[in-house]
């Protein structure tokens, strides 16, 4: 077959070529991570081929020893990584050679930009981890063929990594893919054996495929070059160089605490070492193993839940799929881990998880398991759980929506700023809270607001410093949804402040009460006028039992939606309910004695609308016509 034949030539995507020129020109002080990447793929593709083949006998070939080799070439100055997985078919090398089929590559690029003179920490935690091999080579060759096809439907792949790469049709043998290195002149040091050996022990010892490199016997080498004839092809004996063994089946006692993390490297794609973990064996109705890590930094895009990501799934150590999601809820992606079962069907489908009562059982197991591991960690290690907390605080909220059987163990998990520290580090627990209440006070007190500083200053917080009670401050924008689904802890229920009457139970004294009473009947003629005249705004005007300092504030009904969860849906495209505050005036306020039901009407409604807008503003509401509220202020100050 001529070299032209078939032979096209295609630049990559911009983004790769973005990329590409950041691995090439860009100094990393862990050069040797890309043998680590690739020996993952080679890894992640026999495990593809054994689930394959579990439909499709043929796909083996009579080859079924599935294993990586690593083979240097010092004359060629070439380094080869070999696997007989699944190889790719080239539709596949174009998807994933040509392009980064994954969300988020901006973020991705822009990040690898500013960490560009640190390391490579970021590559591989964006599904790149192939073009890493362009930080050693200044030419790269991938010849593969995809399980099932015919020899001549093998493909080459070959880029310099300047733009551009070339694709043509190939004889190949035997199935699987091999990468060719052609190193840079540098990077010589990756062909000495020791260096390789040293690298995979350090990285890929846990990986359950063997791992060849050609075995050295320096004993007789002398004597085995002067028996050699000159034209004797010598056959290289190649051997395991990493243990090979999966190492979730292995006991704890014999896996040292470096190989749990490098595990975790490798099957998060995460360069940070995991913040805690759970290894165990369960025995009994069901039997399975599961290994479960936590994270310490959020990947650029937790946020998106729609982005497949959960544990690795094996059922009898035979890989079934990635990002099992089935068994961990949307609100604990951020755990990664491998879960291997020996009761779920080898021929497991999606549909057969999702309906099946041992998958529910594996999944109530495994929430229980990382719950109770975050529940040690936040008594045992509360710095580290405080690290956490911090990147993953807002997600776990989502649990109080949608695991109501685990409710009460995530709300204890949660952490909050208050008015106690009077910070915005969220570091007080429900517990802690419940410690500190005053005997006489029977509810959990808590403000949302769109920041902490809208949370600390709002004037609905007047009566409870006043009074010495401490009021949990949100300011997430996750928290009004999720705390609607919070009514109690323990035997405590959870009132916010800004919804319904203030009820300060016992804390508050009849005389209090009595005050607000007579003040209403005495002001009713005023009440009334400020009713009628901001009419369809309001539900009703009150006068104020919270109010210490200011003027006035807006609250939303009892039962009613809050106008911050109004607002929300609304900037989300989402249909809501209007939400009609109720506006609290305090009566002994400057401001608002010297409101009169005779004074000049126009005057009169200047300094009510003032108050409800300056109001509203407090409680981080737009107002409908700022610039009517700047002509009103205006013609006030000027009088």
């Amino acid at each position: 077959m001529s070299e032209t034949v078939n032979k096209e030539t295609h630049s990559f995507q911009t983004e790769v070529k973005q990329l590409l020129n950041l691995m090439i020109h860009s100094l990393y002080s862990n050069k040797e991570i890309f043998l680590r990447e690739l020996i993952s793929n080679a890894a992640d593709a026999a495990d593809k081929l054994r689930f394959e083949a579990l439909s499709h006998d043929n796909y083996f070939e009579n080859d079924s020893e599935l294993k990586i080799r690593i083979t240097a070439d010092k004359e060629e100055g070439t380094l080869t990584i070999a696997d007989n997985g699944i190889g790719m078919s080239r539709e596949e090398v174009m998807k994933n050679l040509g392009t980064i089929a994954r969300s988020g590559t901006a973020e991705f690029l822009e990040a690898l930009s500013k960490e560009q003179k640190s390391d490579s920490n970021l590559i591989g935690q964006f599904g790149v981890g192939f073009y890493s091999a362009f930080i050693v080579a200044d030419k790269v060759e991938v010849r593969t063929r995809r399980a099932g096809e015919q020899t001549e439907e093998a493909v080459s792949w070959i880029s310099a990594g300047e733009g551009e790469f070339t694709i043509e049709p190939l004889d190949k043998e035997s199935r699987g893919t091999e990468i060719i290195l052609h190193l840079k002149e540098e990077e010589k040091e990756f062909l000495e054996p020791w260096r390789l050996r040293s690298i995979i022990g350090k990285y890929s010892d846990h990986i359950s495929l063997p791992v060849e490199m050609e075995k050295v016997d320096t004993g007789n080498m002398g004597q085995e070059e002067e028996e050699k004839e000159e034209d004797e092809v010598v056959v290289p004996e190649f051997e395991v160089v990493n243990k090979a063994t999966a190492l979730w089946t292995r006991g704890k006692s014999d896996i040292e605490e470096d190989e749990y993390k490098e595990f975790y490297k490798h099957i998060s794609h995460d360069f940070n070492e995991p913040l805690v973990w759970s290894h165990n064996k369960v025995e009994g109705k069901q039997e399975y193993t599961s290994l479960l890590y936590l994270p310490k930094k959020a990947p650029f895009d937790l946020w998106n839940r729609e982005k497949p990501r959960g544990v690795k799934l094996y059922v009898q150590r035979v890989f079934i799929m990635d990002d099992a999601e089935q068994f961990l809820p949307v609100y604990l992606r951020m755990v990664r881990g491998v879960l291997d079962s020996n009761d779920l069907p080898l021929n497991v489908s999606r549909e057969i998880l999702q309906d099946s009562s041992a998958t529910q059982t594996l999944r109530n197991a495994c929430v229980k398991r990382v719950l109770s591991m975050l529940e040690k960690l936040a008594k045992s290690q509360k710095e580290d759980y405080q690290g956490f907390w911090d990147e993953f605080g807002s997600v776990l909220k989502e649990g109080l929506a949608e695991d109501h059987s685990n409710r009460e163990k995530i709300a204890g998990l949660m952490r909050f700023a208050s008015t106690h520290e009077n910070t915005d580090v969220q570091n007080v627990s429900l517990n802690e809270y419940v410690e500190r209440m005053k005997p006489e006070q029977d509810k959990i007190y808590y403000l949302v607001a769109d920041n902490f500083a809208t949370a600390k200053n709002s004037p609905h917080l007047e009566i409870y410093r006043k009074k010495g009670i401490e009021v949990l401050l949100l300011s997430d924008r996750i928290d009004e949804w999720a705390m609607g689904y919070l009514t109690e802890f323990g035997d405590k229920k959870l009132q916010a402040v800004t919804h319904g009457e203030l009820d300060l139970g016992g804390l508050e004294s009849e005389e209090d009460k009595q005050a607000v009473e007579k003040a209403t009947e005495e002001n009713s003629d005023l009440i009334e006028k400020m009713k009628t005249f901001l009419g369809e705004k309001v539900e009703d005007v009150k006068i104020s039992a919270r109010l210490d300092e200011s003027p006035a504030c807006v609250v939303s009904s009892d039962g009613g939606m809050s106008l911050q969860m109004a607002r929300m849906l609304k900037a989300a495209g989402q249909p809501a309910p209007e939400a009609k505050p109720v506006f609290e005036i305090n009566i002994d306020h400057q401001l608002v004695k010297q409101l009169d039901a005779d004074m000049p009407q126009e005057v009169f409604e200047d300094w009510v609308a003032l108050l409800f807008d300056q109001a509203v503003l407090a409680d981080s509401g737009q107002l409908e016509d700022p610039s009517a509220f700047t002509q009103r202020l205006n013609r006030l100050l000027m009088k």
